[in-house]
C-alpha cells in the first residue's frame, strides 16, 4: 500500500513513531505523546506500515499516561514513588526494544498497551 514514500524512507518513520515518544524525557506530560502523534498524523496515509507502527505507539504511550496518572495518585501513600520510576524506566527500554524491532521491519507489540486507536 505503499504510495509515494520509498522502503527506506517507510521505515525510517516507522522508527520515528517510537523514537520521538523519548522526547517526553524532555517535555514532560505531553512530549510522550506529542511526537508520535505528530509523526502519526503527518505519514499514516503514506503506508500502512507507518500507520500501524504509529498506532501502536500512540496505544502505548496513552496507556503510559493512564499508568502514571495512577502511580501519582498512589504517591500519596507513597509507593506511587517507585511505580513511577518503574513507569520510566519501563517505558525507556520498550521504546528503544520497539525503534529498534522497526529498524528491521518489524512490528513490536507493546506489553501493557492499551489498543485504544484500532
Amino acid at each position: 500500500m505503499e504510495t509515494s514514500t520509498s522502503g527506506s524512507n517507510v521505515r525510517t518513520w516507522t522508527v520515528l513513531c517510537h523514537a520521538t515518544a523519548l522526547a517526553g524525557f524532555f517535555v514532560p506530560w505531553a512530549g510522550h505523546i506529542l511526537g508520535p502523534l505528530i509523526v502519526w498524523l503527518a505519514k499514516r496515509g503514506d503506508s500502512a506500515e507507518i500507520d500501524a507502527h504509529g498506532k501502536e505507539s500512540l496505544n502505548f504511550q496513552i496507556s503510559m499516561l493512564i499508568y502514571n496518572l495512577i502511580a501519582g495518585i498512589l504517591c500519596l501513600v507513597l509507593i506511587g514513588f517507585v511505580i513511577l520510576g518503574i513507569l520510566h524506566l519501563l517505558n525507556l527500554v520498550l521504546v528503544i526494544v520497539a525503534s529498534i524491532q522497526a529498524s528491521e521491519g518489524k512490528l513490536y507489540r507493546y506489553p501493557l498497551a492499551i489498543r485504544l486507536i484500532k
